[in-house]
C-alpha cells in the first residue's frame, strides 16, 4: 500500500483545509441535543452544502463532489483536525443514503438525497422497540397495506436526532404470517410531522434529548417511500447496519484527531508518571492503526476489488464503493463488526486518558468558564460509554466475529 497522496489529492487537502480555516465557527455551536443547537446545527449544514462540502464522495447531481473514497478520507483527515461542529445530518449521511445508493429506486435518490445534503430535511433513525434492540428481528411495529401505500403502526424507541428532526426510517412487519422473524419486513421512509406520529423525547445522561420514542397511529405512507420491495426489508437493513457498525459513522479522521489533542495534554502533564504515558501511547498506536485500516480498504476499492461481505462493509456512503453494508443474503458483514468493537473501545480509551491527565479539572462541563476545551473530553466521554451499546452491542458483534469470520461454535445464544 502507498502510503503517500498523490499531488492532486494532496491539493485537495490544502483546498479544504483553507476553506475550513475561512468558515468554522470560532465558538463552538450549542449541543446539537437542544432546540437552539439543532438549529445552529442545520445552518451549519447549509454552510457546508453551499460550496459542496457536506456530501464530498457523492455524485455532483445530488450536492457532492464526487471525490474519491481516498479524498472522502483526507477531508475528514481535515473536518476534524479543524474541530468542525458535529453533523446534525449524520443519520441521513452515513446511514439513509448509502442504503439508498444500494436499493433505492432512481426517483427516491433524485427526491431524497438533495434536501438531506443540504440540510433541509434531517432524519431520524427509527430502529429500536421496547423489545427489540439488538435483537433487531423481533420487531413488532407494522405495516399495513392500504390503497397507494402503508399505515404504520406500533412504538419505536432510543430514537437517534428525533426530538427535533423532520423525518424518520425504520423497519416494520409487513407480513405476521412469514416463517421467521426476519421475514416479511418492509423498509419505509415517512415524516414525523404527519399525522398520527407523536414524539415523546427522552433525556440523555446529560439532560438533552438526544433521542425519542415515537408512537406510530395508522401513520400513512405512500409507496414511493419504500425503499426495496416490500417484505424484503431485513435485507435492506442490513447495508443500513453494515454502515452503522463501519466506516462512514466513525471515520478515522474522528480519532486521530483526538489522538493529537491527547498528544497536546500529555506534553502539559507530570512527565514522570509513566502509567499514563503508556495509556496515550496506547491510544495513538490504536488511532493511527484504525487509520491505515482504512486506508487499505479505500485503496483496495479504488483498485476495483469486489469485497462484499469483506473488509468493504462500512464504506457503502460513497457511490463508488457500491454499497457494502451486509451480504447478499442478508448476514451482517463480519468484518463491519470487527471494525464497530474497535472503533467503540478506542473512543472510550481516548477520552479516559484525557480526563484522567486533567484530573478534576477534566469533571467540568462545557459551560463552565473554566472548563479544558469547553468541556470537549467530558462531553465526549460521555458519548463514548454509548459506543459498545448502539448499533448491536458489542457482545453481538463479538458472537458474529467468533461465528462468521472465526469459524467457532455458536456460544451465548
Amino acid at each position: 500500500m502507498d502510503l503517500e497522496h498523490a499531488p492532486e489529492d494532496e491539493e485537495f487537502r490544502h483546498t479544504a483545509r483553507a476553506w475550513l480555516t475561512t468558515h468554522v465557527p470560532v465558538t463552538p455551536l450549542p449541543s446539537l441535543e437542544t432546540e437552539e443547537g439543532f438549529a445552529a446545527h442545520r445552518k451549519w449544514e447549509r454552510t457546508l452544502a453551499a460550496d459542496r462540502w457536506s456530501v464530498v464522495s457523492w455524485p455532483e447531481e445530488y450536492g457532492g463532489r464526487g471525490a474519491s473514497l481516498a479524498r472522502w478520507l483526507i477531508f475528514e483527515e481535515e473536518y476534524y483536525a479543524a474541530n468542525a461542529p458535529g453533523r446534525v445530518s449524520q443519520n441521513g449521511i452515513s446511514l439513509l443514503a448509502p442504503t439508498l445508493f444500494e436499493h433505492g429506486s432512481p426517483a427516491q435518490l433524485a427526491r431524497v438525497l438533495p434536501p438531506m445534503a443540504s440540510g433541509e430535511v434531517v432524519w431520524a433513525q427509527a430502529w429500536s422497540e421496547p423489545e427489540a434492540g439488538s435483537d433487531l428481528a423481533s420487531l413488532r411495529s407494522r405495516a399495513v397495506r392500504t390503497e397507494g401505500g402503508w399505515l404504520l403502526s406500533g412504538h419505536k424507541t432510543w430514537s437517534s436526532r428525533a426530538a427535533f428532526a423532520d423525518r424518520a426510517f425504520g423497519l416494520f412487519r409487513s407480513d405476521p404470517n412469514a416463517d421467521r422473524p426476519h421475514r416479511g419486513l418492509t423498509y419505509v421512509m415517512f415524516d414525523l410531522r404527519a399525522p398520527g406520529v407523536t414524539v415523546r423525547p427522552i433525556a440523555r445522561l446529560d439532560g438533552k434529548p438526544a433521542f425519542a420514542e415515537l408512537f406510530l397511529d395508522e401513520v400513512f405512507v405512500p409507496d414511493e417511500d419504500v425503499i426495496g420491495e416490500p417484505g424484503q426489508g431485513w435485507r435492506v437493513a442490513m447495508s443500513t447496519a453494515g454502515n452503522e457498525r463501519g466506516l462512514t459513522l466513525r471515520s478515522p479522521g474522528r480519532f486521530t484527531a483526538a489522538a493529537e489533542r491527547l498528544v497536546a495534554l500529555w506534553r502539559r502533564a507530570d512527565p514522570s508518571d509513566t502509567a499514563l504515558r503508556d495509556r496515550v501511547a496506547d491510544a495513538v498506536i490504536g488511532a493511527r492503526a484504525y487509520h491505515l485500516f482504512t486506508r487499505a480498504h479505500a485503496d483496495r476499492l479504488a483498485a476495483g476489488a469486489s469485497l462484499g461481505d469483506g473488509p468493504g462493509a462500512g464504506l457503502g456512503a460513497h457511490p463508488g464503493a457500491g454499497g457494502l453494508g451486509g451480504d447478499p443474503s442478508g448476514g451482517l458483514g463480519g468484518d463491519s463488526s470487527l471494525n464497530k468493537v474497535f472503533w467503540s473501545e478506542l473512543d472510550i480509551a481516548l477520552h479516559e486518558t484525557a480526563l484522567d491527565l486533567l484530573g478534576a479539572e477534566g469533571e467540568l462541563a462545557g459551560h463552565a468558564n473554566d472548563s479544558p476545551d469547553q468541556g470537549g473530553w467530558a462531553d465526549g466521554w460521555l458519548f463514548s460509554l454509548a459506543g459498545p451499546i448502539y448499533a448491536g452491542t458489542n457482545e453481538i458483534q463479538r458472537d458474529i466475529i467468533a461465528e462468521r469470520l472465526l469459524g467457532l461454535p455458536k456460544g451465548r445464544r
